[in-house]
Parts: C-alpha cells; sequence; structure tokens
C-alpha cells in the first residue's frame, strides 16, 4: 500500500532538492518534477517556492508534509499489520553504517538476516557518522549504526557493545606467542600509524595521553589510510600497529596475524544504533533491530 505522489513530495521536501529528491526515490528529475505538478494540478496549490538556492515548502506545503507523514507512516502500519496477521515479513530495509562496521561486522549480520527474512530487500549505505545522521534526517535510511558519540536531539541514540582495538603483530613477530603486552614496550618498535583526522587514530592518541604516552614517543615508520593497507603492512612485517579487532578476524583465523592484549590500557569504542526519533519503524527494521541486539560485537575469532 502506498501513495507514489506523496512519498515523491516528501522526499523534495526533506532533501529541498529535486536533483537529490530523483537520486533517493531512484527516478530521472523530469519524472519527479511530473509527480510535484501533477499534486500541484490534483490539490489546485503550489507546493513549493523554487529559487536557485534551494526548494522550500509553501504555506499549503508544510500543511501537506505535515499529512503526508502521517498517511505514509499509516500505510506503513497497515502492511505491518497484515504482514503479522498473514505470519509474512517482507518489504524494504535501508541500513546506513560507518566503515569498520559496514567492512566487518554488518556483512555477516545481513547474511543471517536473509537466511530468516529472505523476502525482505536490504539497501546498504556506508559513509562516516555524520554522512549516516544526515542520511537519517533526510529518511534516505531506516536505522544507523555508528562509531562515537551522536549529539543531535532528532536522533534516539542506543548503545550497543564496544569495540576493542588490539595490538597486532606478524605471526613471525618475537610477540606472536605471548597474550599481553605492556604499553612501554612498544615504544621503540616499528609502528604502522592510521592518517590524520581517522576516527581510529583520534581513539589510540586519545587512550595513549591517558596512560602517559604520547604520540611522539612512538617510532612510527608510516601513515596509512585505511585498515585494509595497515593489514597488509603488519603481515609483511614492516611493523605493528593497533586496530579493531574486527578487521583481524580471517587473518588471525589463518595465522598471519596475531592479536596481543595490553595489560595496562584498553584501547575501546562505543557502536551506536541511531535512528528518527518519533519516527514510524518498519516491520523489517524490528526485524533487524531484534537480531543486532542478540547478536554478539566480540569478534568469534577472537
Amino acid at each position: 500500500m502506498d501513495d507514489h505522489k506523496l512519498k515523491v513530495f516528501c522526499a523534495v521536501a526533506e532533501t529541498k532538492s529535486f536533483s537529490q529528491a530523483s537520486k533517493l526515490m531512484f527516478l530521472t528529475q523530469p519524472a519527479i518534477s511530473l509527480q510535484i505538478r501533477a499534486l500541484e494540478e490534483q490539490l489546485g496549490t503550489k507546493l513549493f517556492t523554487r529559487s536557485n538556492k534551494a526548494v522550500t515548502l509553501t504555506e499549503t506545503g508544510t500543511i501537506l508534509y505535515r499529512h503526508a507523514q502521517k498517511i505514509l507512516a499509516a500505510y506503513a502500519a497497515i502492511e505491518k499489520e497484515l504482514n503479522e496477521a498473514t505470519g509474512l515479513v517482507k518489504g524494504k530495509l535501508l541500513i546506513g553504517a560507518s566503515t569498520t562496521l559496514a567492512t566487518y561486522y554488518l556483512p555477516n549480520i545481513i547474511v543471517e538476516f536473509k537466511k530468516s527474512y529472505p523476502d525482505i530487500l536490504i539497501d546498504f549505505e556506508r559513509g562516516n557518522t555524520q554522512n549516516i545522521v544526515d542520511s537519517l534526517l533526510k529518511a534516505k535510511i531506516d536505522l544507523g549504526l555508528v562509531e562515537g558519540e551522536v549529539k543531535d536531539h532528532r536522533i534516539e541514540v542506543e548503545k550497543l557493545e564496544s569495540d576493542e582495538l588490539l595490538l597486532v603483530v606478524n605471526a613471525s613477530h618475537p610477540w606472536a606467542e605471548r597474550q599481553d603486552i605492556s604499553i612501554q614496550e612498544i615504544i621503540g618498535q616499528p609502528f604502522i600509524m592510521r592518517e590524520e583526522g581517522s576516527g581510529t587514530r583520534q581513539i589510540i592518541e586519545s587512550a595513549l595521553e591517558g596512560a602517559g604516552v604520547n604520540l611522539g614517543d612512538l617510532n612510527i615508520v608510516m601513515y596509512l589510510g585505511s585498515t585494509e593497507a595497515i593489514k597488509t603492512a603488519v603481515e609483511n612485517a614492516l611493523g605493528i600497529s593497533i586496530i579493531s579487532g574486527w578487521a583481524v578476524q580471517k587473518e588471525v583465523r589463518f595465522g598471519v596475524l596475531r592479536p596481543l592484549w595490553f595489560q595496562d590500557i584498553r584501547f575501546k569504542r562505543d557502536f551506536s544504533l541511531v535512528y528518527q526519533k518519533k519516527s514510524f519503524r518498519t516491520q523489517p527494521a524490528e526485524k533487524f533491530i531484534e537480531l543486532l541486539k542478540r547478536s554478539p560485537m566480540t569478534p568469534a575469532a577472537l
């Protein structure tokens, strides 16, 4: 059940752009314009004011937008109840996730989810935390999984388990058979660091400072722009590094990298589930959240 014109109208209202709405709705820009024109003719009123900078709602457009949100939510509620009554779970699920979660954690969750709900179409977007929040506010996604803090009052945040960053070394490294290490022992070792501005690097710097270790104390031999690049460098014995336990599951399983825990410090970051406040949660989103909450965040290989 749906009203396509209302969905197009809401997409333009939320993105304030015909071109952005066309990307969101997977329609051409002329098709978006045609739908809006048809709706304006049907209602006998102008819904948007167009300028070079943005598209804004008129007074009557604001009224329609308020009611359109309720109508579309009602359609979704009807579909949800009908699906529950017939035992079917179908529809579309739009997920956003930050890089670590999108690359190393969510694929396994999505595979598990599709086994239980094969009729749900999943659309997946990755980006940094702010990108995910922006997509939520524009209704481009149903829910997001992010690292770190979200302080936007329009966003509901539920903390999930923390991710721990671990020291990783090559399988031939003298420390490879050890279980843990002192933070002081890494000083002087060739160290591979993420690039400036990386969220992982910020966590490392903050934790090191708390332990009385300055970044300048480390023997940094290179800065790399991705976790994959760092793993390759460590595998080739170019240095040691601190990265997410999720990122090294496969390498640990195959014995090419070894994880070590620190005796005197923890490098942790929070993962959070985020969604818009007061928004109607679809049945696919609810089922996905249920799976998330009963799935362990600790990597199985570690």
